[in-house]
């Protein structure tokens, strides 16, 4: 260990100069890694709502679908419109009330349920299927293609447009992220740290950790569209400390040594010995997140494990290097730093101790309450501006049509005509459903079969599968459309065991009950992860339960706080946040925590100890919290992504929490538990005692 900071200043400038060369393929990487949009792909594939996607996708040629609304038209118009639609590439049908019968031909003809489901007073609507996925690459081109030839009467509506404008809309922010991000780290590292360039050097080492990461991505095939958005401002939140500590580490040694390299390699070993054990609960914090079933978690834990450790590679190699080259202007860029005093609030905090413990009991009956009753949004498009065109969209198929949501009935292609009828029948008296539409429904009394075009049926029955389109008033993610779904389920289980109702609410459901496991199991297996590394850390068995405790308040106190204000979470920052806040702001207890297991074991009593801890961390402590919310924050209130902007807001709102309560809480769990401490840390009861003895027999 000691060898390796001397090899890093040994080898400094053949360092800069690979790290400058990987830059080249982690750029082609990242620009290569594919982005996913849909947040109902990462579901699990053993479900029945995306086993039913593959059967569709496979037997009908059917992947994505999407309904188009136009609005004062008339047909033959509409017609033409219809006709170029089905240009388009990967379209592979489109279904209006013309694949039924001529527009010539009265829609009074028509059978009621086919003219109500296409039809309203003042807008037609038809169903336009893709070959392709929701999110693939070709659909959302596709509906782009669509959307270009539209005129401003047209609207489309569905999983694919919400995906496509989710999209648009982050390609369109990412690099504002990045620099909000980026400025406003700049800004606080500005006036914590005595030099103008460090910051700069801190950031380009931090930048290039980033590209690194991401360019890596590229091995695991994509990444979705909420870890593409947050790995780089998360990177530069949770690893800025790394860099700080080398940087202070650097400067106390270049006190002690007379050659500025040597002091390096030093604060190098340092740096390494301290940045590898603060990491390792940060990273097990973004582990945790593996364990979802909901693989969204896999993808952003994976990716943001793999930064922290890249991160902490380049603190101790990169950043090393580049301080070394210019260190000499660095001295020329220093200034004078805010120095601000903690002895009189430290002393403050230990005398009114009880206060503090009294107030951090009290403090879990209003968070767990408001944690337990915060609401928690599901239906994707309500994290997104109600300006564009998907949701506009929406709003105009409800208008007309009574129609929030779509689902689909996949039921073997061998049951009878009267069966197929029954069921539909059923189906449709169900509570909040519209129409029905399958191909029984073409064969009305008063259209003759022959005026049906052949080709119909292969658009809604296959070899294995014959597909009803089921209109709902409810919106998704409701209660209403959940219960809705078990109902048609159930119906359709009677009439056949092999049916299934997907689409988007069908999937929606699945994705609240699997969400609402995946935090139980996250929280479960984040707190057991980082309490075993404490306990390995800190080589104790009571230190582990009381500084998870404290964290845990901290957390409840952030989720619990939207209730209190009214804000309405998306599930994922409802399922993540616990994991990122325990494992990213725990450091800050275990870094005072260590400074007072050093004080106790040199023979001061556990008021001294905690007031020298508390002194002595608090500059670090707020630099590091400050950091983090500044990284976050104005991510947050930019972003008009909801998804992104309330983990955002989130995540710097919960370091600062955690902040006051280490400053203010911690000392009181030490001065309360100061014995038992003691006694469940491994040697350091001999030590005390042993420090005792040594006082009294000097007072002797």
């Amino acid at each position: 260990m000691k060898n390796f900071g001397r090899n890093v200043v040994r080898f400094r400038i053949p360092i800069l100069i690979i790290c400058l060369l990987l830059l080249i393929p982690s750029a082609i990487g990242y620009v290569k890694t594919r982005v996913n949009y849909d947040i109902l792909y990462y579901l699990p594939d053993e479900i029945e709502t995306m086993k039913g996607q593959d059967v569709l996708l496979k037997d009908f040629g059917k992947g994505a679908y999407a309904l188009f609304i136009c609005e004062n038209m008339n047909y033959r118009d509409v017609a033409k419109v219809k006709k170029n639609i089905e240009a388009v590439e990967h379209v592979a049908e489109v279904l209006w009330y013309d694949s039924v019968a001529d527009v010539t031909f009265p829609l009074e003809m028509l059978p009621d349920k086919v003219r109500d489901f296409f039809n309203s007073e003042h807008a037609t609507m038809m169903a336009i299927f893709f070959d392709t996925t929701t999110s693939a690459d070709e659909t959302m081109r596709a509906v782009d293609d669509i959307r270009q030839m539209a005129g401003k009467q047209c609207f489309l509506s569905g999983m694919s447009a919400i995906v496509t404008d989710t999209k648009n809309m982050v390609e369109d922010e990412l690099f504002t992220y990045v620099a909000i991000a980026a400025g406003l780290a700049l800004l606080v590292m500005a006036i914590t740290m005595d030099s103008f360039l460090i910051p700069i050097l801190f950031l380009l080492s931090i930048g290039m950790a980033i590209v690194y990461n991401m360019g890596t991505n590229f091995l695991k095939g994509e990444i979705s569209f909420i870890t593409m958005a947050l790995a780089a401002v998360l990177q530069l939140a949770v690893t800025m400390d790394y860099s700080i500590f080398l940087y202070e580490s650097y400067k106390e040694q270049k006190k002690l040594c007379e050659d500025r390299r040597e002091a390096m390699a030093k604060a190098i070993n340092a740096t390494l010995n301290s940045v590898v054990g603060s990491s390792l609960t940060t990273v097990a914090g973004f582990v945790a997140l593996c364990f979802m079933s909901f693989t969204l978690g896999a993808d952003l834990g994976i990716v943001m494990a793999k930064g922290v450790v890249i991160g902490v590679i380049c603190c101790v190699t990169l950043l090393p290097s580049m301080i070394l080259t210019f260190d000499r202007l660095i001295e020329k860029t220093s200034h004078r730093t805010l120095n601000l005093k903690f002895d009189r609030l430290s002393k403050a905090v230990l005398k009114l101790y009880p206060v503090f413990a009294v107030l951090m009991v009290l403090l879990w009956i209003p968070s767990l309450y408001g944690y337990k009753n915060m609401d928690v949004y599901y239906k994707l498009d309500a994290s997104l501006p109600s300006y564009l065109p998907s949701v506009t969209a929406n709003q105009k198929l409800s208008e007309n049509f009574r129609t929030n949501t779509i689902h689909m009935v996949l039921v073997d292609s061998g049951l009878d005509k009267k069966t197929v009828s029954a069921m539909s029948e059923e189906l449709e008296r169900t509570p909040g459903v519209v129409n029905v539409l399958g191909l029984d429904a073409l064969t009305g009394v008063r259209v003759p079969d022959e005026i049906i075009p052949e080709q119909l049926s292969s658009k809604l029955v296959s070899k294995n599968e014959q597909l009803l389109l089921i209109t709902s008033e409810y919106q998704t993610a409701t209660d209403e459309v959940n219960a809705q779904v078990d109902t048609l389920s159930s119906i359709v289980k009677r009439y056949d065991q092999g049916g299934m109702v997907i689409g988007e609410a069908a999937a929606t459901k699945d994705l609240i009950s699997i969400t609402d496991h995946d935090f139980a199991v996250v929280n479960a297996v984040s707190i057991g992860m980082i309490f075993i590394l404490i306990a390995l850390v800190l080589k104790s068995a009571v230190l582990p339960i009381l500084l998870v405790f404290l964290i845990e308040l901290a957390i409840y106190i952030n989720l619990g706080l939207c209730f209190f204000t009214g804000s309405t979470q998306s599930f994922i920052a409802s399922v993540v946040i616990g994991t990122i806040q325990l494992g990213a702001t725990v450091d800050y207890a275990i870094l005072m925590t260590n400074r007072y297991k050093t004080e106790r074991i040199a023979g001061m009593d556990k008021k001294e100890a905690a007031l020298t801890a508390l002194c002595a961390s608090a500059p670090s402590i707020i630099t590091s919290a400050l950091g983090f919310f500044a990284a976050t924050i104005g991510v947050g209130i930019y972003s008009d992504v909801d998804l992104i902007s309330s983990l955002c807001i989130l995540m710097g709102r919960g370091a600062i929490i955690s902040m006051v309560l280490v400053l203010l809480c911690l000392p009181s769990l030490y001065m309360l538990f100061d014995g038992l401490i003691i006694r469940t840390t491994k040697g350091m009861e001999e030590c005390v005692s042993e420090a005792r003895s040594h006082l009294r027999t000097r007072k002797v």
